[in-house]
Parts: structure tokens; sequence; C-alpha cells
């Protein structure tokens, strides 16, 4: 059974090309993918999307492939600012025609207002000489009690009600709640909600993280990893050994990880919300007794 699927039908040549490259590479490492993941700190399941022309490697991925494997850098990342541009273009084709479907969907469902019928404007006849309308005053006295209500909830929305606390000495009302923050398929947290959470479980790692900083101390490399879909950054290293520690800090919140096992060599820490990737420094302290910091 062959080792790799065959790429999708219609992927542009230019992505073809690079995940044709990717996959000699990974052929003459002899890796599995597991293994793969392991080295690079990007997911099994990441690489088997990159390799099998699901998802465009980013370009982290595809340095930190060519590190482990020992393979010219180059050649590859050359290869991927083509794919990327390429893969780019048929994302917004996609989006356009999606959004065309859409709209028109939405021209076919909506139609106007009809006008009432005559009927329904003659529905009360006007009442008999000499006697009171009974109906009339009835409705008067619902759109009185609607008017009420809204009255009524307006006040508690406005000046009278819970909303008044949120008022500044300038007398200026502030934003109860954020808005909720959109998140894509797979990605389970944002913001303060992903701090203390594993970036891998959570879906913040792989395609939606970038390097924002980084230090190698002695042969270990030490990275700040943010993402921007979380609003999170972690520390990472890797090239690392039984007892080596990394350690985060954003202000006083403090998050840590290291090699407890024999034989792994990447670590990384839970997640601190930040709003820049400058805002954390990540340091690592060596079982040989190096330190260094980012």
């Amino acid at each position: 059974m062959p080792r790799w699927k065959d790429l999708p039908d219609g992927l542009d040549p230019r992505v073809g090309e690079f995940v044709t490259r990717l996959r000699r590479t990974v052929d003459g490492d002899g890796s599995s993918l597991a293994t793969l993941a392991d080295r690079t700190g990007y997911g099994r399941t990441s690489w088997e999307r990159y390799l099998n022309g699901r998802l465009l490697a980013p370009k982290g991925a595809v340095i930190a492939l060519a590190e482990v494997t020992g393979t010219d850098p180059v050649p590859l990342i050359t290869l991927w600012e083509l794919a990327e541009r390429a893969w780019s273009r048929s994302e917004l084709r996609h989006d356009n025609a999606t959004e065309a479907v859409r709209l028109s969907r939405a021209r076919t469902v909506t139609a106007p207002a009809s006008a009432p019928a005559p009927e329904a404007l003659a529905a009360d006849p006007p009442p008999a000489p000499g006697r009171r309308p009974t109906r009339r005053p009835t409705m008067f006295l619902a759109g009185s009690l609607g008017v009420v209500a809204v009255a009524v909830g307006a006040f508690f929305l406005t000046d009278g009600g819970p909303a008044e606390k949120n008022r500044t000495a300038a007398g200026t009302t502030t934003p109860s709640a954020t808005p909720a923050r959109s998140l894509p398929p797979g990605v389970l947290c944002a913001g303060a909600d992903c701090t203390g959470k594993d970036p891998e479980e959570t879906g913040c790692s792989d395609e939606h993280a970038i390097t924002a900083d980084s230090i190698t101390v002695g042969t270990t490399l030490v990275e700040v990893r943010y993402s921007d879909t979380c609003g999170a950054a972690w520390g990472r290293m890797v090239r690392a050994v039984q007892g080596d520690t990394v350690q985060v800090t954003v202000g006083q919140v403090r998050q840590s990880g290291g090699i407890t096992t024999v034989g792994d060599t990447i670590a990384y820490t839970p997640m601190v919300a930040v709003k820049e990737p400058g805002e954390m420094r990540a340091c690592v302290e060596l079982a040989s007794g190096e330190r260094g910091c980012t």
C-alpha cells in the first residue's frame, strides 16, 4: 500500500510540486509521521494534511523539517513561497465564489412585504350612531401596555437600570461585555480562556501559530510561540534532554514545562493570554546548568 495518498484534484501545480518535495524529504529521512511530529513540534495530524495536500504547511514547519532531516532549507522555502501565493489566490477565489452563492440565495428567499389586503383595511366597520365602539379601546389598551413595557425596558437598560453601574465619572457608559471572538474550526479557546491550557489540545498551535522570538542555549532552541487566533503565547524548547526546563512569564503569570522522559526532545509550556507576543519572556534552564532567556 502506497505511503502517500493521491494529491487532490485541481491542486495548483506549484502547490503539488512543493508537497512532492516535502514527501521526498520525509522519505529520504525515513521517519514515521509520529516521529516527525515529535521532532518538529508540529502535530501528526497536521503533517498528514501537509503531506497529502489538504493543508499548506506553514513556513515554520518547513524550516523545522529541514532542520531535523539535515536538509538545505533554501530550496524548500523557495518552493513554499511560490506555493503559498498560489494557495492564497485559490482560497480567495473560493471565498468569492462562496459569497456569491450566499448572496444569490439571500436574494432568492428575500421578498418584499406585501401590502395589507383591502379586506383587512375594512375589517372594522364604523360604529353605529349613538353607540360607543367596544373594540378600539381594547386595542388602545394593549398598545398602551406595549408602550409601557418598552419604556420600562428602556429604563432598566439606560439611566434607571443596571447599566447605570457602567457609567463613568464623565457620565458616559462603557460596554458591559466584549463581543465573542469568532474562532476557526478546531480552535477551542481565545484570550484569557486559553491561560493554563495545552496549545496542541486547543488547536492553537500548528498553522495558527508563529515563532515570535527565539534563542539557542547550548544546542537547545528556545522559542516564544504565539497564536494571534487564540490571543495567547507559550514557550517551547527543541533538541532538549531529560532535566531541561522552559518557563514563560507575562507580568505575574508564569507557566513551566520540561523533559521528564528519556528520549523526548521537545517540550512546551501551557499558554498565557497576551495581546502582543512581546509581552512574553521565555527562559530555559538546562540539566547541564546553562541558562538563557529570549
